[in-house]
């Protein structure tokens, strides 16, 4: 038996996704060449690792013995890798950055300006997601993230705290403040598709008038005066056209943390971003709060 590491890793991505293209996304690589590295995956061990189906690719008992193998020297890999980078004294080479969206325009922009006209060396790079991105497999170096906690495995750094509360468009809130009787509108977010129970106990005329499955539409909405949204005060003022309405009190909101490995963390990269990115948070923190 003489498995390539590449296969292994393949047979891995495979198990993990499912799909010859999930696969090959994950990997890099077409899905014609994970095609062609699990078959000679099976060649070389001898066994039948995936049942061949319409809507994908079925794992055997043995290929999930092959993926676990291959998760077990990918993480050996990495804790290596990351190792090494903590290591790394130079201010050059890249950097990825993870960070929510909404949150980079207003906030993160000018941390990012600042640091690539200091450090020109350093190949910057910003993954925007709200996906809590793997750091382990090293998908991002250092993550911004809205979180309780950094996590038991990170190594964090409480940037600010946040509170959210109730915000309208200009033209809503004067049209709810001359007719205070009638049934006020809100658009929700898909993971909590209701009305906060703070809001309807205090004004119980509110009706849901749209459900979002995306942050930046639940926005455009808001602005275009269709209704109330609960969110996060940052987002409330720096969202052009939104005003605070009296319906929902300021309540608790996950906090704003900056996160990496312990390794990661000591490198000179990721040691230069925080230097930048921790006061500027600070400075802001009134931003975040009532």
């Amino acid at each position: 038996m003489d498995a390539d590491w590449d296969d292994l890793k393949t047979v891995l991505a495979l198990v993990r996704h499912g799909t010859l293209a999930a696969a090959g996304a994950d990997l890099g690589v077409s899905y014609t060449t994970v095609a062609r590295r699990v078959q000679r995956a099976e060649q070389a061990l001898g066994e039948k690792l995936f049942e061949r189906l319409a809507d994908g690719y079925r794992p055997t008992d043995t290929a999930r013995l092959v993926a676990d193998y291959a998760h077990r020297m990918e993480s050996e890999q990495t804790t290596l890798l990351r190792k090494i980078q903590g290591r790394d004294r130079r201010l050059s080479g890249k950097l990825v950055i993870t960070a929510p969206q909404l949150l980079i325009g207003p906030y993160l922009a000018p941390v990012l300006d600042q640091f690539t006209r200091i450090h020109p060396a350093v190949d910057l790079q910003i993954r925007a997601t709200n996906d809590l991105l793997d750091l382990n497999r090293r998908e991002a170096d250092l993550a911004i993230r809205i979180h309780d906690s950094p996590g038991d495995a990170l190594i964090g750094v409480r940037l600010c705290a946040q509170q959210r509360a109730s915000f309208a468009s200009t033209e809503a809130a004067k049209r709810i403040e001359r007719d205070p009787a009638a049934p006020i509108p809100w658009l929700v977010f898909a993971d909590r598709p209701e009305i906060p129970k703070a809001a309807q106990d205090r004004c119980p005329n509110g009706r849901v008038r749209m459900v979002f499955d995306d942050m930046a539409a639940l926005l455009g909405a808001a602005q275009a005066g269709l209704g109330v949204v609960r969110i996060p005060f940052f987002l409330g003022r720096s969202t052009p056209w939104l005003v605070q309405v009296p319906f929902l009190p300021p309540e608790p909101y996950p906090d704003v943390w900056a996160v990496a490995y312990d390794d990661i963390w000591r490198s000179a990269k990721v040691a230069a971003f925080r230097t930048l990115l921790v006061p500027h948070f600070r400075a802001r923190r009134q931003d975040f709060v009532a």
